[in-house]
């Protein structure tokens, strides 16, 4: 199972148990698991062994099949993974009046070094080279409209829109919008 099928288990299963109106404690029971781990499954923050996810499917009236159905459509097969604005998942870190998280991206990454910053391209900017990097390249487009080449794919980002890939392909992006972008960059070494 890819990594990036892995990032996609816990939404499903949040958006199953919300469209079945199934509470975390009604879910934990039926699964026969707490509601703490339940809550962490549906947040990325931990991966269920096999023996838990079938407790969980099987508990949300779905079989596998079913399950996974159309979960890998988001994943573009050639190691990207796109994030189109108003596709991040709110959540809640602690209470807190006026806080309002969007999780946007999240995967387990064994890592020495993150680089994280922003990057302002002017109108019509473009790396005319294509270009590699010794890290896992997260982007996320703040303003504007972003053309990002990675290998021989093309891909059109606009805001709220986040890419993650391999830093290691080939890679390069211009600006594809009027007037300026920002983008918030996270690079993984």
């Amino acid at each position: 199972m890819s990594e990036e099928l892995l990032l996609l288990i816990g939404g499903r299963i949040k958006d199953l148990r919300l469209q079945k109106n199934i509470t975390l404690d009604q879910l934990a029971g039926k699964a026969g698991v707490s509601k703490a781990l339940i809550s962490q499954v549906e947040n990325n923050r931990t991966v269920p062994s096999l023996p838990v996810l079938l407790s969980i499917v099987h508990s949300l009236g779905q079989d596998l099949t079913g399950f996974f159905d159309g979960l890998d459509e988001v994943n573009t097969g050639n190691g990207m993974l796109i994030i189109r604005a108003g596709e991040g998942a709110p959540f809640e870190k602690e209470p807190a009046k006026g806080f309002y998280y969007t999780r946007l991206f999240t995967r387990n990454i064994y890592t020495q070094t993150v680089d994280v910053a922003l990057l302002a391209l002017d109108n019509k900017a473009e790396r005319k080279r294509m270009i590699t990097t010794d890290a896992w390249e997260c982007k996320h487009v703040l303003e504007g409209k972003i053309e990002y080449q990675v290998e021989k794919e093309k891909v059109i980002l606009q805001k709220g829109d986040t890419l993650f890939f391999d830093g290691r392909k080939k890679h390069r992006l211009s600006n594809a919008g009027q007037g300026k972008a920002l983008l918030l960059i996270f690079y993984f070494f």
